[in-house]
């Protein structure tokens, strides 16, 4: 807790610096990224005001720009804030363009890759993940793309287990854990922690409780190695569907309690409604009915929410597949038109081909006669 008190109060001074001084010390600017991308899951808006801060000191930063843009959409993405999100990874895709670096553009990929499995639209989520692995493949220093490896391999995952099988996406899962267990900072255990809860859940929907459970306790494990408040509850709600399906109400109503202390101040709503949920649906089963209407009334308020917020996300994606639908209606026009040009260009062909061929049968008939008539 000292060190963590210590690293807020660096921050804090950081963020209370002149911009002209920050524009001067690229350490701190280390510093703040560092502190910025470690308080993305507990405190996204300090993660914002920390990029934003970067962005106004390192204006003529083109490489460093782009780092904070994507910083404060990886930030938004965490509040559930996805049209923001979008926002400035446009803004970090705009800059990068101004740069001849494949590492910008393996990380641009991979973000606008993540924006597109949240928004759903995964058939361009794929596309991206593709692109970004052919530079990843060709990068000379392995160790610089680790990180985005393991994304790359946990995204397809998550694609994988809605549309295909879970069984393949635990495949990937492991792929992506191996990758992040390589790297030597402190994302490493959050990375670690995301990705064991999701196999949980995997093994929950394979009805693999003893697996499940594993996956639930190492996602706490890595949680608590950086005192991740949120990921710790998240796990806790995992283990506690472990124990409702075995019938162990108590045990659930006991961790989802403790999820719910830790989740107080973190402020994200879908752990919120998890929690939620579950505290009404094992209150329910031990027949506790004023808990019962108590949570499930948080979980309504909490739901509307969400479906309230969803909604702006629902707009990005339908603009985005009417984009994909108009793409794609826009080269079958041209498809079509190249088509008929060329058949009118055979059709002129022929046309021409068949006079041609006329002329030359007249010509031959009339020398014919001609020659028929001078023989006689």
């Amino acid at each position: 807790m000292k060190a963590r008190f210590k690293v807020t109060i660096k921050i804090l001074m950081l963020l209370l610096l002149p911009v002209a001084v920050l524009h001067a010390q690229n350490k701190e600017i280390d510093s703040l990224f560092s502190a910025g991308n470690f308080a993305i899951y507990e405190h996204p808006d300090l993660t914002i005001k920390i990029g934003e801060r970067i962005v106004q000191s390192q204006k003529e930063n083109v490489r460093t720009t782009i780092r904070a843009f994507v910083m404060i959409s990886d930030a938004y993405s965490s509040k559930r804030d996805y049209r923001k999100a979008v926002d400035y990874l446009i803004k970090a895709q705009t800059l990068s363009g101004q740069l001849d670096d494949a590492l910008v553009k393996i990380q641009i990929l991979t973000k606008t890759a993540v924006q597109y499995q949240q928004l759903r639209i995964y058939g361009k989520a794929i596309r991206y993940l593709d692109d970004a692995r052919v530079l990843i493949t060709d990068y000379p220093l392995k160790d610089s793309v680790q990180s985005p490896l393991g994304t790359n391999y946990t995204i397809r995952g998550f694609i994988y287990k809605e549309q295909l099988d879970c069984n393949i996406a635990i495949d990937y899962f492991d792929k992506g854990m191996a990758e992040y267990s390589n790297l030597k900072t402190r994302l490493k255990n959050a990375n670690l922690s995301i990705v064991s809860y999701n196999k949980g859940n995997c093994y929950i929907l394979l009805s693999d409780i003893k697996m499940a459970r594993k996956s639930f306790d190492a996602a706490i494990v890595y949680a608590k190695n950086i005192d991740a408040k949120s990921l710790y509850a998240f796990g806790l709600k995992g283990l506690a569907e472990t124990y409702m399906l075995e019938g162990h109400y108590q045990e659930a109503i006991t961790a989802l309690t403790q999820a719910a202390k830790l989740s107080a101040k973190v402020g994200d709503l879908v752990l919120n409604r998890g929690i939620y949920r579950g505290l009404s649906e094992n209150y329910l089963a031990i027949n506790n009915w004023n808990s019962y209407y108590k949570f499930q009334n948080l979980y309504l308020i909490t739901q509307n929410k969400i479906v309230a917020s969803e909604r702006k996300s629902v707009g990005i994606s339908l603009n985005e597949q009417q984009k994909i639908l108009d793409d794609s209606l826009e080269k079958t026009k041209q498809n079509y038109l190249f088509l008929a040009i060329a058949l009118l260009c055979v059709l002129i062909a022929a046309v021409f081909f068949i006079f041609r061929n006329q002329q030359n049968a007249k010509k031959t008939i009339k020398d014919l006669k001609m020659a028929i008539k001078n023989h006689k």
